[in-house]
Formats: structure tokens, sequence, C-alpha cells
């Protein structure tokens, strides 16, 4: 229970139990336009001097490129690295000329988000004195991600000259979630050997990463979250839309020419995978009893099966063009939703997508379901 005096003058409190202490933040309504990330690097920073009693000494920057897996993992890592009293940089937001890096650095035959990965760790060069890319080989008990992801250090190192260290921490818990305890140490090497102070800054990571989860099931998005950056609300909407992809290719706003809100512009209601919980996820991802073993496959599987019975009015799945896993992943959910009587548009990302084209196939879509949900009686057969 919060006192009466905390409930009474604050607006914003987040509470961290470290070593059986209760830590308590409060934040005036002053900070009520900063984002969960901003509020949580504050509050490590304060653990960091009066806590952990780290002050003096050279600071150590670490380098995150905000690309792929940034939307998942973010404040798990940047709660853990500043709690060791590390800074962590982060690269902008994707631009035209990190765009043009990651064409320039990465192979041709690699996806658009791989290829952002390239150019976002390009635009750190000089920034700081690690890169941090995990190789990421598991991230649920007996599941797979993407071969591509977990190759990267590799694919970064040896295509982007100039780069600083790599720390590329191995993150498998396909067997058992104990591994995450060696990826914790082994990160954080790098910065100290105290094996104390790393267990205390493991649990405040998990702690930060618990509570970004809730609140994207709280119906929060990770880009207002982690950027500040709300979508746009439709005064009325009368379209109900699912869209589903990796949330990189969901939240990247440059590389997905900004199609949440285009959607909310044509008066949609959107709906992302991230606000249903793990349990009804894998329930839904099973098919004929059988488990997706891709993690991120799995998420969009039991998204979809969860918003087909919410009785979505139309589906857009978001995939980048080469993406293996989505090739099939994608096919499955066209064919469920197409099943159950739901309109469903694939739309295919690359360095070459053009607002233009995005901008019609939109509008096409949801002028196609008002249109089908004004003559539902409609018998398009050939008499």
């Amino acid at each position: 229970m919060l006192c009466p005096h905390i409930a009474t003058n604050y607006d914003y409190y987040i509470i961290n139990v470290v070593n059986s202490q209760y830590i308590v933040f409060c934040f005036l309504k002053m900070y009520q336009n900063y984002s969960l990330m901003e509020l949580l690097g504050y509050k490590n920073h304060i653990i960091n001097l009066y806590y952990f009693g780290k002050c003096g000494g050279k600071i150590i920057k670490i380098a995150i490129p905000r690309a792929l897996l940034y939307y998942e993992y973010y404040p798990l890592w940047k709660s853990f690295f500043e709690a060791l009293g590390a800074e962590v940089i982060l690269s902008s937001k994707t631009t035209k000329d990190i765009m043009n890096d990651s064409i320039k650095y990465c192979v041709n035959d690699a996806c658009l988000p791989v290829k952002l990965f390239h150019g976002h760790a390009k635009s750190l060069i000089g920034k700081a004195d690690y890169l941090f890319i995990p190789r990421l080989k598991s991230i649920a008990k007996g599941e797979h991600i993407c071969p591509k992801i977990s190759g990267l250090p590799e694919m970064v190192k040896f295509s982007v000259p100039g780069l600083p260290p790599i720390i590329d921490t191995e993150v498998n818990l396909r067997k058992s979630k104990r591994s995450l305890k060696k990826s914790f140490f082994d990160a954080a090497s790098y910065i100290t050997q105290d094996k104390k102070n790393i267990q205390k800054a493991a649990t405040l990571a998990l702690s930060a990463h618990r509570e970004y989860i809730s609140a994207l099931k709280s119906g929060k998005l990770p880009s207002e979250l982690l950027e500040n950056t709300h979508l746009t609300k439709p005064t009325a909407s009368d379209l109900n839309i699912a869209v589903l992809g990796h949330s990189y290719n969901l939240y990247d706003s440059y590389s997905n020419i900004n199609i949440l809100n285009k959607l909310a512009a044509y008066k949609a209601a959107v709906y992302t995978p991230e606000g249903f919980e793990d349990a009804l996820i894998d329930k839904y991802s099973r098919i004929k009893g059988k488990k997706m073993f891709w993690s991120l496959g799995k998420r969009q599987l039991g998204a979809l099966f969860g918003y087909i019975e919410r009785k979505m009015d139309g589906i857009i799945y978001i995939m980048a063009f080469g993406c293996g896993i989505d090739s099939f992943i994608a096919d499955l959910c066209e064919r469920y939703a197409k099943r159950n009587g739901i309109p469903f548009y694939l739309m295919i990302l690359d360095e070459h997508s053009g607002e233009a084209g995005i901008n019609t196939r939109i509008e096409a879509f949801t002028d196609m379901i008002r249109w089908k949900k004004r003559n539902e009686n409609y018998n398009p057969a050939f008499r």
C-alpha cells in the first residue's frame, strides 16, 4: 500500500523490490509527457548513485541500434546496463541516410529489417565504447527465432567497417530459462566483475521488462512507451482493423510509411498483437494440437485467431520481402482469415516501397470493407 501522502500528491509511482527493500519512485504531473523509458532511466540513475554507490570514474558507453528486437527488449537491456553504471546510447529513428547506409552495407538477399539494423549500427560509429548486438538463438523454451537474428553479430561485424567492439552475448532459452543468468553475466563482464552488483542489475532489468510487458498488455503500444509517439485516434471509427506483423515492421514508421496513422486517418480503429496475454497466444497458436516453434510467428498466428474470435472487420499483415518465417505464417493467416470471411491484405515491405502505392492500397482496402458491410446480402456470383 502507498501511504496517503504519496497517493494524494503524486501522479506516477514505480515500485522496485531490491534485496527485500521497497524503493518507491514518485513523479509529479510535470512528468506526464515523459515516456516510460525516460522515467525508468531517471529511476536507474538514482539507484546507481544511492543504492549501488556508483560515482566517479569513466562511464562506459554502450550503443544499441533502434532496430529489430529493440521494440521487445530495449527496456530490459537499458535498465541492466544503466544499473551497472554504463550510459546507453540509442541510435536515432530511421531516416533516409540510415536507409541508404542499410542498402550500402548489408548483403542484397537480406530482408529490410536486417538491412536497417546495419544502417542503425553504422550511425552509432564513434558514439560509444561498445556496440551491443546479442546473439539471440531462442527467447522461449522449446522455440526458435529467425536464423538471421542469431547471426547478426557476424553479419554486422564483417559488413560495416569502423565499428566499436561488439558485445555479442548469447541468449538461448530453448532448454531452460536458467541460461539467462549466464547471459547477464557475460554482458556485464565488459563493465564489471562484481557478481553482487551484476545480480542486482539483473533483478532490476527483469523488473523493468515486466513493467514494460504489463504496459503493453494494458493496451499501450511500444512506440508510445519507448518513444512517446502516440497513435492518432480516429474521431469516429466505423472499422476495426487488426494489423499483424513483427514489432519492427509495425512500429518503424519510416520503413512502413506510417501505416498505423494512415489507417486512423481512414477512420479505422487499429489493433495489434501486443494486447494478448501469453497464455492466450499459446492457446490460439496451436494448429490441430501442434505447437508453433517459431516464437515471433507464434505471436502472429495466436493474435490472428484471437482477432477472428473478436470478429474484426479486416486484417492487414505486414511482412518484409524475403522473410522466410513470414512466407509461411502470412500464408497460414490469409487462409484462416478467408475461411472465416474476413478481408485480408498482405502488405510487403522493402527498400523500394513507395508512399503513393501504400496509400492507394489502404484506401481501396478500407473502402471495400465498408462496401461489403453496406451490402451484406449482395451475391457476386456470375448468373
